[in-house]
């Protein structure tokens, strides 16, 4: 299964040459993937019965195919391509009117936030877990 959603190139998101800079991509596919977890009853900071639990990256990378511009209207298909013990990788590809814009992944790690110290990595929760194995 995979989350469809679009997204309007604003101009913020351009560089001097009116094509969507690189870190616009980046934006989008954090973006997409709030809206995937809010679809499916998540959200990237939760709690459980012992505290916070949020969602650090741990990496991110975009494949630039063929530019967008200001005003384009891009179709986001995101999904789950990796659920493990601790981590969710998310799978991200761009289009425009049928073209092939970008390709991108993004990994987060389950972690327990204490406002005493730093995030540590935590099993997602089985409930979590469940939600994500049908995006």
């Amino acid at each position: 299964m995979s989350y469809h959603t679009t997204r309007r190139v604003e101009f913020h998101d351009t560089d001097l040459a009116g094509m969507m800079h690189f870190t616009g991509f980046f934006r989008a596919m954090e973006a997409a993937e709030h809206e995937l977890l809010r679809e499916l009853g998540l959200n990237v900071v939760g709690q459980d019965d012992q505290g916070e639990i949020g969602w650090p990256r741990v990496s991110a990378s975009c494949d630039f195919q063929s530019p967008a511009h200001f005003e384009d209207i891009l179709d986001i298909e995101v999904s789950v391509a990796q659920l493990g013990e601790k981590s969710v990788t998310y799978a991200f590809h761009f289009t425009r009117d049928g073209l092939s814009l970008a390709k991108g992944e993004m990994a987060s790690v389950c972690c327990r936030i204490r406002p005493d110290a730093p995030p540590s990595s935590i099993p997602i929760p089985e409930e979590i877990a469940e939600k994500l194995r049908k995006a």
